[in-house]
């Protein structure tokens, strides 16, 4: 197979590469290995979280699947960062930025050892879009493979996850339940490997990539401690040498009509707003121009059809019980919804795999048929208006209601506004403004799981709104809107909002404004001085001085 090895050749080939085979000698290369393609497997195996606990071993299996098809293997690592467990601290700024430096380390390490190709074993929500966005900047075969949802912990015979406790948090400070409860609810809701059980931010993105064709066929509906996760990863490793053989490499993939199959899917999941975010990035580092405005053109289309968690009643891991994400892609590519012809990492079409794939059972109630669809239309709602004029992205799941009036309590950062909620500062009708945590101003553009935990817990998901230019997790629910821009830091409408000030948010109308006269809020502009950075050295400075605004996937190239 020399003829598929184009990068390891330039490394270890010849007598003056000698130097270079010796150090792969003692790591184990046989004389037979360098005339071998070499694949690197990208590991993103930490203890520091369940979602990536177990992924050595799925690394493993991927070196196996290689080394079985004439490749040969090489397991390197890259960093994971815990969003769970860093909400609602100031740790979570480099939640964000830990997708930069994971593209840019697997870039690195890739393009230094000249490895002929990728698969990446990834868990927790940012190694998704950093491993995506590296195989795109390389664009060498690829195989990208999902660490796997956790199993549901079980509270008083009902399924219970991290939302779960964050949300305990907040029923705990409104004395709905007792410090015993929330220690029992802490205790039983992560039950080992996995990322979390609903259409939270992991599972939104590990289907997003399969729908785009850059994961074998239901890689991101397996359990993650399962036997048909080990088989994916072994055939995964299989299936890069094979995409090497037919000269197939991810841009040949990700193509914009497999970026569009992957907000159909994402809509029809009722999927996270990260999804926008990071599909944005994904698309910039492979060449194609996506908007904000794509997500609006295929979700005035596309209904959502989950009845999955944090809006819905199901958790990921039921719905790969019965038959995981190829029947609904089914679903879609008979009514029209996907194209069809988009090329995958089977060295097949879409329609291809999906030939032959079963309806779900008679029965399930998971996943609507479309003449009983959840909403007619997607729930990712892209907003403009005054106080968002580059674009601001809503999940309006439909529960929420369309429309949204009330008063500003303003709060520099999410801290102080999750004190005020814990403290019951917060009324009916208050519109929470969370600013100064954009991509530049926070930096690091932070998930506001907590606070909006906090208002579910106490009661308020119905009653008051949130609005930010930071970001939420794909565990948020009720009447929320991120990703504001401009954002605060830079000079956005957002930064002069006054407590008290009245804002309307209208999803039919996809607007959001600051109901204060022009006169009013060009005095105010004119009084504003930008805030002094938070970070002036380090990886957060230098992230602030890079980054692009949220409406542009908040890229760092």
């Amino acid at each position: 197979m020399s003829n598929l090895r184009k990068f390891s050749s330039i490394v270890v080939d010849g007598y003056g590469r000698a130097p270079n085979r010796s150090m792969l000698r003692a790591t184990g290369f046989k004389d037979e290995d360098f005339q071998k393609p070499q694949i690197g497997v990208v590991s993103t195996w930490s203890m520091l979280t369940p979602c990536n606990m177990h992924i050595d071993k799925l690394a493993l299996k991927a070196v196996e699947g290689t080394d079985a098809a004439g490749g040969k293997g090489i397991i390197f690592g890259t960093i994971t960062v815990a969003d769970g467990i860093s909400m609602g601290t100031e740790g979570m700024k480099y939640s964000l930025v830990s997708r930069e430096v994971i593209a840019d380390s697997v870039e690195t390490v890739a393009g230094c050892e000249g490895f002929d190709g990728l698969v990446a074993v990834g868990g927790c929500d940012k190694n998704m879009p950093g491993c995506l966005i590296a195989m795109a900047r390389l664009n060498r075969p690829s195989v990208f493979v999902y660490g796997g949802t956790i199993l549901p912990g079980c509270y008083q015979g009902r399924n219970v996850d991290i939302i779960s406790v964050f949300e305990a948090v907040g029923q705990h400070a409104a004395q709905k339940i007792s410090d015993k409860e929330l220690k029992n609810i802490e205790t039983c809701a992560i039950p080992g490997p996995g990322s979390c059980g609903g259409m939270y931010t992991a599972n939104t993105m590990a289907s997003a990539i399969e729908a785009m064709g850059m994961s074998l066929p239901n890689s991101s509906m397996q359990i993650a401690v399962s036997r048909e996760k080990e088989l994916d990863c072994f055939n995964a490793g299989q299936a890069v040498i094979h995409l090497m053989k037919k000269n197939i490499n991810p841009r040949d993939i990700m193509t914009k009509k497999a970026f569009e199959n992957a907000i159909t899917v994402v809509t029809a999941l009722g999927g996270s707003t990260n999804a926008v975010l990071h599909l944005i990035a994904i698309a910039h580092a492979a060449g194609i121009k996506l908007t904000l405005d794509d997500f609006t053109r295929i979700g005035r289309k596309t209904p959502v059809l989950a009845d999955l968690k944090p809006s819905g009643r199901f958790v990921t891991a039921e719905l790969a019980a019965i038959g995981g994400l190829v029947p609904l892609m089914k679903m879609l590519l008979d009514e029209g919804l996907l194209h069809a012809e988009c090329m995958t990492v089977t060295g097949k079409t879409v329609s291809e795999n999906l030939k032959n794939v079963k309806p779900y059972r008679e029965g399930q109630q998971i996943i609507r048929p479309f003449n009983n669809a959840i909403k007619n239309e997607g729930h990712l709602v892209m907003l403009y208006g005054n106080l968002a004029s580059e674009g601001a992205v809503a999940k309006i799941t439909g529960k929420e209601g369309t429309l949204f009036k009330g008063l500003a309590q303003v709060f520099e950062s999410e801290e102080t506004a999750l004190k005020a909620i814990l403290d019951g500062k917060i009324s009916k009708g208050d519109v929470i403004v969370i600013r100064y945590e954009g991509p530049r101003g926070g930096p690091g553009m932070r998930e506001m799981l907590s606070p909006t935990s906090a208002i579910s817990g106490r009661g308020l998901g119905k009653d008051v709104a949130l609005i930010t230019d930071g970001r939420f997790s794909g565990g948020s629910h009720g009447f929320v809107v991120g990703h504001i821009t401009p954002e605060a830091y830079n000079g956005g409408l957002l930064a002069i909002v006054k407590n008290g000030d009245k804002i309307t948010i209208d999803a039919l109308k996809r607007q959001i404004n600051l109901n204060v006269s022009a006169a009013e809020i060009k005095k105010r502009q004119k009084a504003w001085k930008q805030p002094k950075p938070k970070y002036t050295r380090g990886v957060l400075a230098k992230y602030a001085k890079l980054v692009t605004s949220a409406s542009t996937g908040a890229v760092t190239d």
